[in-house]
C-alpha cells in the first residue's frame, strides 16, 4: 500500500500532466492566436524534459501528449477550406547544442552528405502545383490537415502561379515578412494602440489567416521554398533538386551548402551564427539534412519528426544592463505604458537604451524596480525587451515599485477597467497626447487619408492653438498653415487639398476615424452596413449593437458611451457642417439594392474574370449584402459567382460537391443590384 501510495504522489508523475497542458496553450497561443507568451528555447526546454520524464514513465503513455503531434494553426471559422495533406508535415527536432549535433552526425551512414540551409522563422507553407499550375496552398495545420489560403498565397510577388515545367509537384517552404515590412506594420499597430506582433513570424502567420487578400498584399510577404515531394522527381539528391526548382522559377535561398564531414557543417553554422544579422529576413538557426533521398528514406521518421534532418537554433542574443529609471507614456486611447530606459547596450547591430514594460502586472511578476540589474534580449525578435531581472542575495526580492496613479500628462486619476491589464487615463477630452493621438488617428491612410498632416505637423498645430479637436482640421485655413514653420504655401495647398478630398472619403472609413475605442477597421464596416448613418447610429441600443458580429458588449458600451458625451456630440455636428461623409451612397441618396440582407448566412466563391464589375467590388457586394468571402471550395461553400475562365480545379470541387454555379448577372439579380451593369 505505501508503494501504491508514493507513485501516486510521485511529483515526476504530476510534472508529466502539467507540462502537457502548459505546451498545448502554449502551442495555442503560438500557432492560433500568433501571440506566444514564451520564449522559442524556454519552450523546448520544456518539451525536452516531457520528453525525458515520459520515457522514464511509459505506463503514462499518451498519443494524445504534445510530444507525439506537432502544434496546429488550424482554425475552425477560418473560412478557409481544410486540406487533408498528401504527406505529413511535420517539424523537425532541434537542438540548442553543438555537440548534440555532432552527435546527430555521428549516427548517420559515413558516406552521408549533409545539405545545411538557413532556418527561416516564418510560417510553414506547403505548394501543389498540377500539371504546372498552382491549384492549392495549405498551412502546416497538425501536420495531417491544414487550411488552403491559395488567394492569399497568390498575393506574395515571388511565388510563381504557373511553371514551364508541366510536373505535377509539391514544394515545401516558409512564408516570411521582411523586417523593414515588419517594422512599418508595427508602427501602423502602434498608432492605433493594436497589440504589436512580437517578432515577424507572429507577423506573417497573423497576416497569411487574414480574409482581405489586398490587405495580405500591402504587408509585403515573401517565401523561402526548401524542399520538393511527388513522383518521378528529378535528381536523386536533395541539392540538386533545390537548383532544378530555382531554375523553374521557384524562390529557393542562395545559402545552400553541402557538406562533408563536422568540420564543414561548423564552418558553415560559424559563419551564419554572425551573417544572418545582414539579413533582410528573420533566421532562428541553420537546417542540416542528409543530402541522398534514398538515405533519408532508410533513415525514416519518428512520430512527428524526420531522423535524418535536424536543427540547430542560435541562442537568442542577450545582455545585460542596469534599469536606470521608469518612465510612462500616453496613447491615442489613455492606455499608460511603462517603459525602462536602460544604460545603452548593443544587440543584433543596435544601440538598444529603451524597452517596454507592457503593464504593471508583468513589472511585478518580473520583480523589478529602478536599479535593478536585468537581461535584455532581441535575438530573433526586434521589439528590445526585459526578459529577467539579475538575480543574487542582494536583489532577489519582489519588486516593490509603486505605479503612478495619476496621468503623466494632465494630472487625471487613472483608472483600471475590470479584466484588463492596463490603467487609463480617461480624460479623453483635454490630455494632450490623447488629443493629438485622435488627430493622427483620424488622418491616417486608413481612416481619412489626409496627406501632410503628420504627426509633426499636427504637434505643431496643437501647440500654436489651432487644433483641439479632429473636428478643428476643417476649420484651418490657408494662412493659419502657411505662416507655419517647414510648411508654406506649396505644404499649405497640399493640406487643403487633402482636406477636402476627405469630405468624399466613406461612411464606414469615417467611423473608424472617430477613434472609438476598440472600433477597428472591420468592425467599424460591420456596424456601419447596420447602421448606416450617424444619425442612426448614435440612437442605437446595446442590443442591437450586440447583435452585430464581432461587436460584444464592451464595444457596444464605449460606442453608446461615445455618443452620450455632448462634447462627441458637438465634434460630430461640426464635421456634418463641414461635409464630411456620415451616411453610406444608399442613405443619402434612397437607392435599394446597394446594401441589403440576401446572403446572410452565405458562403461565396468568387472564380474566374468579369464584365460588369472587378473581383474586389463583387467581394464588397457579398459583404454589403450579408454573405462571406472565402477562397476555397468546401462542402460550406453555398454557390460559386462563375465568371469567364473559372479555375479548373473549382469547377472540377463544385461539381463532386453539387455546388452551383451562379453566373454574373443571375447574382446581380439575387441582390437586386441597382446601377450600371
Amino acid at each position: 500500500m505505501m508503494d501504491l501510495f508514493s507513485e501516486i504522489e510521485n511529483p515526476e508523475r504530476d510534472e508529466i500532466i502539467a507540462l502537457r497542458k502548459e505546451l498545448e496553450e502554449q502551442n495555442y497561443k503560438y500557432y492560433v492566436l500568433n501571440a506566444p507568451t514564451m520564449s522559442d528555447r524556454e519552450f523546448d526546454e520544456k518539451m525536452r524534459r516531457l520528453q525525458d520524464l515520459e520515457k522514464r514513465y511509459p505506463d503514462m503513455d499518451d498519443p494524445k501528449s504534445p510530444t507525439k503531434h506537432v502544434g496546429s494553426d488550424l482554425t475552425k471559422k477560418s473560412g478557409f477550406a481544410t486540406i487533408t495533406h498528401r504527406y505529413p508535415m511535420l517539424s523537425l527536432a532541434n537542438t540548442y547544442s553543438r555537440e548534440e549535433v555532432v552527435d546527430w552526425l555521428n549516427k548517420l551512414p559515413a558516406d552521408a552528405e549533409i545539405c545545411c540551409e538557413l532556418k527561416y522563422d516564418g510560417l510553414s507553407i506547403s505548394l501543389w502545383y498540377e500539371d504546372g499550375q498552382l491549384t492549392h496552398a495549405v498551412t502546416r495545420g497538425d501536420g495531417t490537415r491544414g487550411d488552403d489560403v491559395i488567394d492569399n498565397i497568390k498575393t506574395i510577388a515571388n511565388i510563381p502561379w504557373t511553371i514551364d515545367n508541366k510536373a505535377s509537384i509539391e514544394l515545401r517552404g516558409e512564408i516570411l515578412l521582411p523586417w523593414a515590412n515588419f517594422e512599418k506594420l508595427n508602427k501602423e499597430r502602434e498608432a492605433q494602440e493594436e497589440p504589436l506582433f512580437a517578432n515577424p513570424r507572429n507577423a506573417a502567420s497573423g497576416t497569411l489567416k487574414l480574409q482581405d487578400p489586398r490587405e495580405v498584399a500591402r504587408r509585403g510577404l515573401t517565401s523561402y521554398l526548401y524542399y520538393m515531394l511527388g513522383d518521378n522527381l528529378p535528381e536523386d539528391n536533395h541539392f540538386d533538386r533545390l537548383q532544378a526548382a530555382k531554375r523553374w522559377g521557384f524562390p529557393i535561398s542562395d545559402a545552400v551548402r553541402v557538406c562533408h564531414g563536422i568540420d564543414e557543417v561548423m564552418a558553415f553554422i560559424n559563419y551564419w551564427d554572425v551573417e544572418r544579422k545582414n539579413l533582410p529576413v528573420a533566421t532562428d538557426g541553420i537546417v542540416l539534412k542528409v543530402n541522398n533521398i534514398a538515405q533519408q528514406t532508410e533513415l525514416g521518421y519518428t512520430a512527428k519528426t524526420p531522423r535524418w534532418a535536424i536543427a540547430y537554433k542560435f541562442a537568442a542574443e542577450r545582455q545585460q544592463t542596469t534599469l536606470r529609471k521608469i518612465t510612462y507614456q500616453v496613447g491615442r486611447t489613455g492606455v499608460i505604458t511603462p517603459v525602462a530606459n536602460l544604460d545603452p547596450i548593443q544587440l543584433s547591430g543596435t544601440v538598444v537604451q529603451r524597452a517596454t514594460l507592457h503593464n504593471e502586472d508583468f513589472i511585478r511578476q518580473l520583480g523589478i524596480e529602478e536599479g535593478d540589474q536585468v537581461w535584455v534580449e532581441k535575438g530573433g525578435e526586434i521589439i528590445p525587451k526585459i526578459v529577467a531581472k539579475v538575480t543574487n542575495s542582494l536583489n532577489s526580492k519582489l519588486s516593490t515599485l509603486n505605479f503612478i496613479k495619476t496621468c503623466p500628462e494632465c494630472g487625471t486619476p487613472l483608472v483600471r477597467v475590470e479584466g484588463e491589464a492596463a490603467w487609463r487615463c480617461p480624460n479623453d477630452i483635454t490630455c494632450p497626447p490623447q488629443i493629438k493621438g485622435k488627430m493622427e488617428h483620424f488622418v491616417s491612410r486608413k481612416a481619412m487619408n489626409i496627406d501632410g498632416l503628420g504627426e509633426e505637423t499636427i504637434d505643431l498645430l496643437f501647440e500654436q492653438n489651432l487644433l483641439h479637436s479632429i473636428a478643428d482640421i476643417y476649420h484651418l485655413t490657408h494662412e493659419d498653415l502657411a505662416k507655419q514653420e517647414r510648411l508654406g504655401n506649396k505644404s499649405a495647398d497640399n493640406i487643403l487639398a487633402g482636406i477636402e478630398k476627405s469630405k468624399t472619403v466613406p461612411w464606414h472609413r469615417v467611423l473608424f476615424a472617430l477613434g472609438i475605442r476598440m472600433v477597428g477597421e472591420t468592425t467599424a464596416k460591420k456596424i456601419a452596413r447596420v447602421f448606416p448613418s450617424i444619425d442612426q447610429l448614435q440612437w442605437a441600443t446595446k442590443e442591437q449593437l450586440t447583435a452585430i458580429e464581432d461587436v460584444g458588449d464592451q464595444i457596444a458600451e464605449n460606442i453608446i458611451a461615445y455618443f452620450n458625451d455632448i462634447r462627441n456630440l458637438d465634434i460630430v455636428r461640426q464635421l456634418q457642417e463641414a461635409g464630411v461623409t456620415l451616411a453610406s451612397e444608399s442613405e443619402n441618396s434612397g437607392t435599394a439594392g446597394n446594401s441589403g440582407s440576401q446572403l446572410v448566412g452565405k458562403t461565396i466563391v468568387i472564380s474566374g474574370t468579369f464584365e460588369h464589375h472587378s473581383r474586389e467590388e463583387y467581394k464588397e457586394m457579398i459583404e454589403a449584402h450579408g454573405g462571406k468571402n472565402s477562397g476555397s471550395v468546401s462542402s460550406k461553400t453555398s454557390f460559386i459567382l462563375a465568371g469567364e475562365n473559372m479555375g479548373p480545379e473549382k469547377r472540377k470541387k463544385a461539381e463532386q460537391l453539387g455546388i452551383a454555379l451562379v453566373s454574373e448577372d443571375e447574382f446581380l439579380q439575387m441582390i437586386n443590384y441597382v446601377g450600371e451593369s
